[in-house]
């Protein structure tokens, strides 16, 4: 009995767009149900996800409902027409916030409606807000630096004044008031000298980031025993060049800021990692150090999530609000940037810094 010949099986949408496979962009393609049908490599290295745990799978399971996305996909079925989304946040779980541009094609394939073209826009996003918060800081060192001089000059006459005058005062109850305006005058002197540490020079030096991380650790767990602090640390990074005290202060500030947010009862962690190819102050360096300070506090309050870098904000009660700031300063005088991302439950500060080349 002769055998007829297999019918050739139907063709898949992975077939059909396998030259998808070899783009560096990431795209998904989904069907008019929003059922996703295939995503190329592209898609699963930008989403930390393999193709075989989505396929079959809704489109929200991979992307969340990011605003805007659900009606651009709904008239683009409807209408046929091509979108653009721009910025669009892309939350997942534990993972950290994605920002996207994407455009959604309508396209004339077996099982597929819609093919959906991801690009990440973070670097750019990064570049942007770090000229912004370069400018914001130049501004802020100006107004700092001219208005504690101001203050900063009168306080030695009332001081001394007080001092002359609690000399002259037989009753002790009066001079109780001067003891007031010394030990007032004497806690302006020293804030005053607090905005002007900012502005001091610089003592570069060799040195390992880890054992500044270890300083810190040790400052803080003598200071707030009840808080956890987990190490995550890259050995294999080299040493930096760097001042050392600047940098204890800044990072010992944004730690510091972080067990105060947990209560003194929480965890932090000190994680470390190499950055490649990195654009810092305008400058392309090949090496940076990633430094993060992350909590499982509540979180930065979104009223004052822009401004948390500014003098004088901050979110807790009794907060100078200069910790932040001299944080950014000093990162910023090694040629560093910091950066925040806040949710409750999460709090991350990254710091980049260049690693320079030793000839």
């Amino acid at each position: 009995m002769a055998r007829h010949p297999s019918s050739p099986p139907a063709a898949t949408a992975a077939d059909a767009f396998a030259g998808l496979d070899l783009l560096s962009s990431a795209v998904v393609l989904i069907d008019e149900r929003r059922i996703i049908r295939y995503i190329n490599p592209g898609a699963e290295n930008l989403f930390a996800i393999s193709q075989r745990k989505l396929l079959g799978a809704p489109l929200a399971r991979l992307l969340g409902e990011p605003v805007g996305l659900s009606t651009a996909l709904d008239n683009a079925l409807r209408t046929n027409w091509s979108y653009t989304g721009q910025d669009l946040t892309i939350t997942r779980g534990q993972a950290e916030a994605i920002h996207l541009d994407c455009t959604v094609s309508p396209v004339e394939a077996t099982g597929v409606k819609l093919l959906l073209e991801f690009r990440p826009i973070d670097a750019q996003l990064r570049v942007a807000r770090e000229e912004q918060l370069l400018q914001q800081q130049q501004a802020n060192r100006e107004l700092i630096r001219n208005l504690a001089h101001e203050i900063k000059n009168p306080l030695g006459g009332i001081r001394g004044s007080a001092q002359l005058l609690e000399r002259e005062l037989a009753d002790p109850q009066l001079r109780e008031y001067t003891e007031v305006i010394i030990a007032e005058a004497d806690r302006l002197q020293d804030l005053m000298n607090r905005l002007l540490t900012s502005h001091s020079m610089m003592r570069p030096a060799q040195l390992n980031i880890h054992d500044v991380l270890e300083r810190v650790r040790r400052l803080i767990l003598a200071e707030f025993p009840d808080v956890v602090i987990r190490r995550d640390y890259d050995t294999s990074l080299p040493e930096l060049t760097a001042d050392r005290e600047q940098l204890i202060q800044a990072i010992l500030n944004i730690a510091r800021n972080a067990a105060q947010a947990l209560g003194g009862k929480g965890e932090i962690r000190l994680r470390t990692r190499v950055a490649r190819q990195v654009t810092l102050a305008k400058r392309r360096f090949k090496l940076a150090l990633e430094l993060q300070v992350i909590d499982n506090g509540p979180g930065i309050p979104e009223e004052i999530r822009d401004k948390i870098f500014y003098p004088l904000v901050s979110g807790r009660d009794g907060g100078s609000g200069l910790g932040l700031s001299l944080a950014q300063s000093f990162v910023e005088q090694h040629q560093g940037m910091i950066d925040v991302e806040s949710r409750p439950g999460r709090t991350c500060f990254t710091i980049l810094l260049p690693i320079t080349d030793r000839t």
